[in-house]
């Protein structure tokens, strides 16, 4: 018997693992991944999405909570929120106004973003290292610019910028709303490429207040957009916790689902699993009001008393589930904050 039970898992084993692999990639399809992803290396989680998503997991239970669909702490629609690392380079001086401080392609990879998403909001983030650009003399300014461009050059001569800004005085960090140069909230071509130019006015001083291209820390270009699928649900935290004492009615039981069961611990930062739950329970005649049945549900279980063998009972299935709030590697590397809907049963019923 041993033997038998033995040969018959060593041949549904490939049959199986086969079919776990598709069912994986279809789910991972509807993450709007193209396959598990492989982080090269782990980057470091920029502390935004770090607070987004703390702030998910602890903040309190409202009288009524938030759209899954929109970014509170932005205001604006949307349900994932990615931080793009630049990719640009450092350019020639060329003839730009003024003493020239530094010139720089900002060259963004956007090709993550999923067929139907739509683009609606896009923070530019320049850091700088600490006291790296010296307060200037008296009448100077910084004067800071940036125009579009293409991936491989600089901007057309007489080009206008895209925005302007003067500073008495550089900050460690400077954030631009980029979303009105952004038309229809589309990005051609699935990249975003920009030239950043800093340069000190003319006002008479001797001191300039330039410092190196190594000045400039890091660039990162920080992205909201709405999914083809999102749809407003309630958060899985306006559901109490499914009971622990047994009952052999239809309600939801706990499951927990931890994602290094599944493999996805290499791509999955945060959480590490969340209580998922599941549907289980008779629907049996006749059917209590607790039971969220619906009428079909109702004749059915009495036709099923009538008929056990020619009519089956109404199966215990979710009624209403919620969403998570997942922090990730994409297949590009890149950090996502992500609300996944339909990850969490809230209510069972009879159907």
């Amino acid at each position: 018997m041993w033997l038998l039970r033995s040969l018959a898992w060593a041949l549904l084993s490939p049959v199986l693992a086969a079919e776990l692999s598709r069912q994986e990639s279809s789910l991972l399809k509807s993450l709007g991944l193209s396959a598990k992803p492989s982080p090269k290396s782990a980057v470091p989680v920029p502390p935004v999405l770090w607070r987004m998503f703390q702030r998910r997991k602890t903040q309190p239970r409202p009288q009524e909570e938030p759209d899954s669909c929109r970014v509170e702490e932005f205001n604006v629609p949307g349900n994932i929120v990615r931080v793009f690392a630049d990719q640009g380079r450092f350019l020639p001086e060329g003839q730009p106004r003024g003493r020239l401080c530094l010139r720089k392609l900002l060259f963004f990879n956007l090709s993550a973003l999923e067929e139907g998403e739509r683009l609606t909001m896009a923070q530019l983030e320049l850091q700088f290292h600490h006291n790296s650009y010296q307060p200037p003399g008296p009448g100077q300014v910084l004067e800071l610019r940036l125009y579009p461009a293409s991936p491989r050059g600089p901007p057309q001569p007489g080009r206008r910028p895209l925005l302007e800004r003067s500073f008495v005085r550089m900050h460690k960090s400077l954030l631009f709303e980029l979303s009105a140069a952004l038309k229809d909230g589309k990005v051609p071509g699935g990249d975003l490429a920009l030239v950043l130019e800093i340069s000190a006015g003319d006002g008479g001083s001797p001191r300039s207040p330039c410092a190196g291209s190594d000045a400039l820390a890091a660039t990162s270009l920080l992205a909201v957009t709405l999914g083809r699928r999102c749809r407003a649900r309630r958060r899985r935290s306006s559901a109490p916790s499914p009971a622990v004492s047994p009952s052999p009615l239809c309600k939801p039981r706990r499951l927990y689902i931890s994602f290094s069961d599944v493999g996805w611990e290499n791509w999955i930062i945060a959480p590490q699993g969340y209580l998922a739950n599941y549907c289980g329970g008779d629907c049996p005649f006749p059917l209590a009001a607790e039971l969220n049945s619906t009428n079909h549900a109702v004749l059915q279980t009495m036709v099923h008393s009538l008929d056990p063998r020619g009519t089956p009972q109404p199966c215990c299935v979710p009624v209403r589930l919620s969403p998570i709030s997942i922090l990730y590697y994409d297949n590009s590397d890149n950090v996502v904050l992500r609300h996944y809907e339909d990850m969490v049963v809230d209510e069972c019923g009879c159907r």
